[in-house]
């Protein structure tokens, strides 16, 4: 069995955790929460754990993925880099990749290697309470190297994704990832969050159907690591921001103006771009 530490034990982590513990993984974690790796211990999510980040326990794994908040885990890789042994392998859950890769990179230098990863999967519920490796069967994956990384990083990103059940898995630098993402996902959290807040009526839900409900699921957001995210891809969201708002103008002025046939053909644009999902 490999041993492997896992670093911060909450949704994605303790899913990462769940899943690799079923794959035959021997799985380790560090939280913070005390509380959590009791639960994940005493329902076989690991064998062990602690909420004491000590070289002692860190420097004992060869290979760590670190499941934080992007800020946090610069900070655990600046005040802590020196617990991680030499030669050993990490790698990450980042929804933000060019703010943190060459940062972390170039703190540990050639002694540990950093392979960037981000699973495209999540729920809208928290902690490790409500970890479900099954939220990775029909996601994305997505691996960032750079030209510091190895064949055998990028091999081990590759065989977490693999072992975790992930649909698809894509290499991209951490550039393309950066931009991809602010369109795919933080864009959609954006539009979700101000359908939300642009309506004022608690009577809403009364009458609602299913296109409303679907297009505001995202919008039960966790508002602390969703402001980071945005802060740290600022450029590339904006960038985003302002297509779709240019978007939105140019339909408002068709239906302003009557033009009927300029609606449809937005909308048979529409349905053609959206069957591409569907053969997915």
């Amino acid at each position: 069995m490999e041993k492997i530490l896992i670093v911060g034990l909450g949704l994605i982590g303790g899913s990462y955790a769940k899943g690799l513990t079923k794959k035959g993984y021997e799985v380790y974690a560090y939280n913070r929460n005390r509380n959590a790796i009791d639960y994940a211990k005493k329902n076989g999510i690991i064998v062990d754990g602690t909420n004491e980040y000590t070289k002692d326990f860190v420097s004992k794994f060869d290979r760590i993925i670190f499941s934080l908040y992007p800020k946090v885990f610069k900070e655990y890789i600046k005040n802590y880099g020196d617990y991680i042994k030499n030669g050993a392998i990490i790698s990450d859950v980042s929804g933000v990749k060019e703010s943190i890769v060459d940062y972390i990179q170039g703190i540990l230098g050639d002694r540990v290697e950093f392979i960037p990863a981000h699973p495209m999967a999540g729920k809208e519920v928290y902690g490790v309470e409500n970890a479900d490796e099954k939220i990775f069967e029909n996601a994305n994956y997505i691996i960032t190297p750079t030209k510091k990384n190895t064949d055998k990083g990028i091999a081990f990103a590759t065989k977490i994704g693999e072992d975790l059940n992930f649909r698809k898995i894509s290499l991209l630098t951490p550039k393309e990832h950066d931009e991809m993402i602010a369109f795919l996902s933080q864009l959609t959290h954006c539009i979700a969050v101000a359908l939300m807040t642009c309506k004022d009526s608690q009577d809403l839900v009364n009458y609602t159907g299913d296109s409303f409900r679907d297009l505001t699921r995202i919008a039960n957001i966790n508002e602390n690591m969703w402001t980071e995210l945005f802060m740290m891809n600022k450029s590339a969201l904006l960038k985003e921001m302002d297509s779709f708002i240019n978007c939105m103008t140019i339909l408002r002025n068709f239906i302003n103006n009557g033009d009927e046939e300029k609606i449809k053909n937005m909308m048979r644009l529409s349905t053609e771009r959206r069957s591409y999902f569907n053969k997915k």
